[in-house]
């Protein structure tokens, strides 16, 4: 438990030290033209990562679950968002347009991989379900994410092009059906150097938020949202992972799901990937917008880290395992 807050510890230490350096020193014309495409190569080298990680074994063995998956899908596709139109209404008075936008951006997201499974794992949960739903989750929102901000975001950004559609296919599916496919050739080496994939992975993540961040602040994000508006979007985003925390739990239970699913159910439909967001993000909207966009999600990324790991710790001792009614940020 120690180990995983500690880790969790250095890369939130990590994205805030990238925004704060971007702040200091942003990457500007022909440099920031270079970053760009540095990033778009880091990104597609991402997700063609994802895609060769995946293991269709593990996916057929949790397959069998349906009535979890569908459950998992519901709440991180149908539950979600609704919360989101409602949320980002309100912060709309409250907060910065993008910021108001970021928070029904993030509720569009798929739910994560590695943490789903880690925290299943972790409160001893169904480890087999747990890796097909947030598999089958991230496969899904590379399609269905860009089709739900067309829909719905035209309320608060002007909508999203066919082009940017495209742009997702390209950009992101294309890469991880690659790796996916080269499974054959690349699983032995995937397996072989995890911790070096894992280093590829958030330093991918890490040099998006930084182009994002710089285009941010050259346009002068810092001078549109105060450090006040910054407080009241974190209150949401705890409010927010409250709400679905609880109710997860609760719609586990009255569906009758026994306490390993209900697990399972609990991580992988509480979760928004910040993998899968950040490129999105800088795919779907404008270079200028990106920067102010992520922030909500990357702050509702540290919250329900830390949150899963409190609560995973209690199932793991067998005690209540009810969320608590706001994120709990310390054991």
């Amino acid at each position: 438990m120690l180990a995983l807050v500690r880790r969790i510890d250095r890369y939130s230490l990590l994205l805030v030290a990238t925004v704060v350096f971007a702040s200091i020193l942003p990457c500007r014309g022909r440099v920031a033209a270079a970053f760009d495409v540095v990033t778009s190569a880091a990104i597609a080298l991402l997700f063609f990562l994802h895609g060769a990680k995946l293991s269709r074994d593990a996916i057929v063995a949790g397959m069998t679950n349906w009535r979890l998956h569908l459950l998992v899908f519901a709440m991180t596709f149908g539950a979600f968002p609704l919360l989101g139109l409602g949320f980002s209404a309100a912060s709309a008075y409250l907060v910065a347009p993008a910021l108001a936008a970021g928070l029904l951006f993030l509720t569009l997201l798929p739910s994560t991989i590695q943490s789903s499974i880690a925290f299943t794992s972790m409160a001893r949960g169904n480890v087999p379900a747990a890796v097909c739903s947030a598999s089958a989750s991230n496969l899904i929102g590379i399609a269905l994410t860009p089709l739900l901000v067309a829909a719905l975001m035209g309320i608060a950004n002007g909508g999203v092009s066919a082009g940017q559609v495209e742009a997702i296919a390209l950009q992101l599916l294309l890469p991880f059906v690659a790796g996916h496919l080269s499974r054959p050739l690349t699983a032995r080496v995937v397996e072989r150097h995890k911790a070096v994939l894992s280093l590829v992975d958030r330093g991918s993540i890490l040099l998006v938020v930084y182009t994002a961040f710089s285009a941010a602040v050259v346009e002068g994000l810092w001078s549109r949202v105060p450090a006040w508006q910054l407080v009241v979007v974190t209150l949401l985003c705890m409010l927010l992972l409250a709400i679905v925390l609880v109710g997860t739990q609760r719609v586990a239970r009255a569906l009758g799901f026994d306490r390993a699913d209900e697990i399972a159910i609990v991580f992988c439909g509480s979760k928004k990937s910040l993998a899968s967001g950040v490129p999105m993000a800088g795919v779907l909207f404008p270079a200028a917008q990106v920067g102010a966009i992520i922030l909500p999600l990357m702050i509702f990324h540290q919250l329900q880290l830390l949150a899963c790991a409190v609560i995973a710790q209690r199932y793991a001792r067998g005690t209540p395992a009810t969320p608590p009614e706001e994120p709990v940020l310390a054991s």
